[in-house]
């Protein structure tokens, strides 16, 4: 059964209803100042970015990772302020699937085309769309540097087909999504650092490219119930024990990088880190 969490009524339902919502500061300045440093300075990370690109060939620089393990950000996604709500949200114990950083530097990060992520992850063998999504925001993200932007209440329209696109990304079906436009609202999803986001796996979203001279990286933590094991082998993780921590355990840790246990994916084309 799922641990008492912080989130409130309103929460719940704009959850249920909508597919998101917005938790304001859920973490704190020093917080995501040790994220960033250890995300910044990590050779961990460094080594592992590869580059998705967009229709218009703009690229964004990303990293992925299977385990939490007990680095600055990696502590972030085990705390009980994380894990206890999405398992309110999913009705039961969930763990860790994978986090992920994308970075989109000024004037040049690329878009992220409209895609669900239940769209990959049904392909991987979650049977059911009992997965969610928590966005860190460690910088300010605004519609000028591309912020994520969803369409609410499309996670009641259930699974779309996949296709490629003419960038290296794989995006919801055009048709659809084009549909899904016309009777959903678009919402800009601004941050400021330190907010959240808690998505629905079936909700759609993108993000435009960065026009400003502004940089925008964001955190993603991802979590699978766990009665939603895959029943099919691939570089996403089956279930595992998700060992939480207290709230407090990043403000204790400082800033850490990665101790190697993480399971970085290696199946992407690397970015240059120095571009």
């Amino acid at each position: 059964m799922a641990e008492q969490s912080s989130l409130s009524d309103e929460e719940m339902s704009c959850y249920q209803r909508d597919g998101f919502f917005i938790r304001r500061k859920l973490f704190n300045t020093q917080e995501i100042s040790h994220m960033a440093e250890a995300l910044e300075g990590d050779p961990r990370i460094k080594e592992n970015l590869f580059v998705r690109r967009d229709t218009a060939n703009q690229k964004t620089r990303a990293v992925q990772w299977n385990n939490p393990g007990k680095s600055s950000y990696g502590i972030a996604a085990r705390t009980t302020r994380v894990v206890n709500a999405v398992e309110s949200l999913l009705g039961g114990e969930v763990y860790h699937w994978q986090s992920k950083v994308t970075a989109k530097d000024a004037r040049e990060g690329g878009a992220w085309e409209w895609h669900q992520d239940y769209g990959y992850w049904y392909d991987y063998g979650c049977l059911y769309p009992d997965m969610c999504s928590v966005m860190v925001g460690l910088d300010k993200a605004s519609a000028e540097n591309g912020c994520l932007r969803v369409l609410k209440g499309s996670h009641k329209i259930g699974r779309l087909n996949h296709v490629k696109s003419t960038g290296n990304q794989i995006n919801a079906d055009p048709e659809r999504v084009t549909w899904a436009k016309a009777r959903h609202e678009e919402i800009f999803c601004e941050l400021d650092p330190g907010d959240s986001i808690f998505f629905h796996c079936n909700l759609l979203h993108s993000s435009g490219p960065n026009t400003s001279n502004l940089r925008r990286w964001a955190l993603i933590f991802c979590y699978n119930l766990a009665t939603n094991d895959p029943f099919a082998q691939s570089h996403n993780p089956n279930y595992r024990l998700l060992t939480k921590v207290n709230d407090s355990s990043i403000l204790q840790a400082g800033t850490r990088f990665a101790d190697g246990t993480e399971e970085f994916q290696s199946t992407y084309v690397k970015a240059n880190v120095n571009t």
